[in-house]
């Protein structure tokens, strides 16, 4: 027994304009979410994105490729619910960063990172006032308690959308601070991805390339570019 796939069935996309935001209208009726939340949306650039994935549709409805629609979803059936929950978890992000992770050997990873990671931190001392410390291996380095709430406090303040986006920037790269560099503007978010992968890359450098892993490193470098492009519309409404 096959599954039953949603198909096209309008004619017209259309994005219009609501009391708290931009809605995308198929044939006059507007999208809902998979909760059958009307999907509301921050600004007309957001839902001019989500409305071209709608267009985009030639037969079946495919959510793999309509990321902002995805992201969107995810911000008003799941982040806007459990908001405090999920701002908790990406803090916590903060005690384990991954710039804080340092090889033990060999000399010259030691010194790469060193290179690219220590000026995110400085970074972050002088935005933010959070001075973390790194270590050498994976034994656990406690943080300044004082510097975590400094760094998660961009966390609580955000709206769902922006913390939807950041969920991703963070999970992925696994770092706090890159994910608050790209969000603050200005920052490649392909650099900072790039800045993330320094271990693989140096493995891969020793070892040569595999395949395998390349791919899923691929999907995980588009979605967070993604992430941060998401953000970058979010925040257009929440500053403006």
């Amino acid at each position: 027994m096959n599954a039953w796939v949603a198909k096209r069935f309008w004619t017209d996309v259309q994005v219009e304009p609501t009391s708290d935001g931009f809605t995308v209208q198929l044939d006059g009726r507007s999208v809902k979410t998979p909760a059958k939340a009307l999907l509301v949306v921050p600004t007309a650039q957001m839902a001019e994105a989500i409305a071209e994935e709608w267009r985009a549709v030639v037969e079946k409805i495919d959510p793999e490729v309509m990321p902002f629609t995805r992201s969107a979803n995810a911000a008003i059936d799941k982040v806007s619910i459990q908001f405090t929950e999920v701002a908790d978890m990406l803090a916590a992000y903060g005690g384990s960063d991954l710039l804080c992770y340092r090889a033990t050997t060999p000399a010259a990873l030691i010194e790469r990172q060193a290179a690219a990671w220590d000026p995110f931190l400085d970074w972050a001392f002088e935005t933010y006032g959070a001075r973390l410390a790194s270590t050498g291996g994976l034994m656990p380095v406690a943080q300044d308690e004082v510097a975590l709430l400094a760094l998660s406090k961009p966390l609580y303040e955000a709206t769902a959308f922006e913390l939807t986006a950041l969920h991703d920037l963070i999970s992925l790269s696994g770092s706090l601070v890159l994910a608050l560099k790209v969000a603050q503007g200005g920052f490649p978010a392909r650099t900072a991805w790039d800045i993330s992968r320094l271990d693989e890359t140096w493995q891969a450098e020793q070892w040569g390339v595999d395949e395998e892993a390349e791919q899923a490193a691929v999907v995980k470098r588009l979605a967070f570019e993604h992430a941060a492009t998401f953000y970058e519309m979010a925040k257009k409404q929440a500053r403006g």
